[in-house]
């Protein structure tokens, strides 16, 4: 009989299943969008009602197809956006507001106020994070401070919140389970980087009761099984949960020290593997957990440095400026034109993320001339794209002391292959695809398969992970030069009267 995994993929702006057979091949997956709430400029929100429903929808259609028996499933991967919160009632399920996303800056005067108050650095040393509204822990404040009756529910008892992992476990498992893993813990300043456990401190900087949260797991491991999930079976074990970045990292089999990996998405994250070491970075990166594996004592650690907005840069081109029918066609259209002409996109539409870390930045469109084209609009935007990250690997390199020797890279964009050669230009280094680009999905197969004993070990992984394509770098080093002066300049316009 085939063994199968479903990964449930829960994304910003939709939600991916997929199966994954016992040779490491995906199968069939399936998406499903869902709205993004913008209430004020700088806020954004998910209804958690919209990503169930996405969830229930895309697993649907994927057991529809009857590639497989439900009961060939022999465990289901979670993977998710990661420092979005939410917080629901603990007797009825129902949440309580909206998610507060990831992307979200509505508590920038609250961390600012935290960080005149002197406490960076203890959130930094507890933590490994920056002080900033990317993350979780403001988020839960305020949702407590000003989600309608939730002062009344927490005395009684009937509050309790998490990051989306915890509350698809929560809604999977028919309300069973109240759990989350250490790679999304360690992405919410409220978990000690070190213990892996919820730290006192911060919980009461932040003013979060512990109660509010999950119990802190491993990332593989039985956490629950299903109960009550339409068109799935009850009883079918739930043995592998990451963060989608983290899950990434995993997918892309970056078991060794120094294994770095791109992801890129609506955001474009890069994580490299730093073993048991945490490394503290000197260069505003960011020191989180990789994964631990349930027979592991220790975990693995990774620096990490992203850019809020690059696939979401495509969207904006095609949904704001309307200069494309659907995200692919700004490969066609960049390719137009042999380069940016001096145009220059820094698509800070959320502020900067790594190594900037500038919230309050706002995106800008710079070097226009009677001769601008969309085409260069459409270089532009792909230009950005890859030199966020050559920031964030310069960044890496400050910090390792060397020169970091290959990317991998996945996520939707990576079939960009116009982008990829870009990329590699950039950072003056070869880049390797995989044959499943859907790294996260990968992660999360392969930690549940690893959870039931379907691949047993690391080796068994790196035997069914398989190369699409290499891209080499083409420019030469004084090419490369005048583009990164450029963009330099670009950011420092974006940032100038902040």
């Amino acid at each position: 009989m085939t063994s199968f995994v479903l990964a449930i993929d829960q994304g910003t702006t939709g939600t991916t299943a997929a199966l994954m057979d016992a040779q490491g091949r995906v199968r069939t997956k399936v998406s499903t969008e869902f709205a993004q709430i913008y209430p004020k400029p700088g806020w954004v929100e998910h209804s958690p009602d919209e990503i169930w429903n996405s969830v229930v929808r895309s697993v649907r259609s994927i057991m529809r197809q009857q590639i497989c028996r439900p009961s060939n499933i022999a465990a289901i991967g979670i993977t998710n956006q990661r420092e979005t919160a939410l917080l629901w009632d603990r007797f009825t399920s129902q949440p309580l507001n909206n998610a507060i996303v990831w992307q979200c800056r509505r508590t920038s005067d609250f961390c600012n106020s935290l960080k005149e108050a002197g406490t960076e650095g203890l959130i930094k040393r507890r933590s490994g994070l920056l002080l900033d509204p990317y993350f979780s822990a403001s988020k839960f404040r305020w949702l407590l401070k000003n989600s309608p009756g939730v002062a009344a529910k927490m005395r009684r008892g009937r509050v309790i919140g998490g990051t989306i992992d915890s509350y698809l476990l929560w809604k999977l498992t028919g309300g069973q389970v109240h759990l989350t893993d250490v790679t999304n813990a360690s992405r919410t300043s409220l978990m000690n980087i070190s213990s892996l456990c919820w730290d006192k401190d911060l919980l009461d900087l932040f003013e979060i009761p512990r109660e509010l949260l999950p119990r802190i797991c491993a990332s593989t491991g039985e956490m629950g099984r299903t109960l009550g999930f339409p068109g799935l079976p009850d009883g079918i074990p739930i043995t592998g949960v990451a963060g989608d970045q983290q899950a990434a990292l995993f997918g892309q089999t970056c078991f060794s020290v120094g294994d770095v990996k791109c992801t890129f998405g609506t955001g474009s994250f890069i994580l490299m593997n730093t073993g048991e070491k945490k490394l503290n970075s000197k260069s505003n990166l960011l020191t989180t957990v990789a994964w631990q594996l349930e027979h592991e004592k220790k975990a693995t650690y990774a620096i990490e440095g992203g850019a809020f907005v690059c696939g979401a840069a495509v969207q904006w081109i095609r949904d704001g400026l309307k200069l494309i029918r659907q995200a692919a066609d700004i490969e066609s259209l960049a390719a137009e034109v042999a380069d940016h002409d001096g145009v220059e996109f820094v698509p800070a539409l959320t502020g900067l993320g790594a190594p900037h870390w500038s919230p309050e930045a706002r995106g800008t469109i710079t070097g226009l001339t009677r001769g601008t084209q969309r085409g260069h609009i459409a270089r532009a935007t792909l230009d950005a794209i890859a030199l966020q990250n050559m920031d964030v690997i310069e960044a890496m390199e400050r910090d390792l002391g060397k020169r970091l020797k290959g990317l991998k890279v996945d996520g939707g964009a990576s079939e960009n292959n116009l982008l990829m050669q870009i990329q590699a230009d950039v950072i003056g280094r070869q880049l390797i695809r995989p044959s499943v680009i859907e790294s996260t999905v990968a992660g999360a197969c392969y930690l549940a398969g690893q959870g039931v004993g379907l691949w047993k070990g690391k080796k068994a992984l790196r035997e069914i992970w398989k190369t699409d394509r290499a891209f080499k770098a083409s420019w030469t080093s004084k090419k490369r030069a005048r583009r990164i002066k450029s963009w330099r300049e670009a950011i420092r316009k974006t940032t100038l009267d902040l």
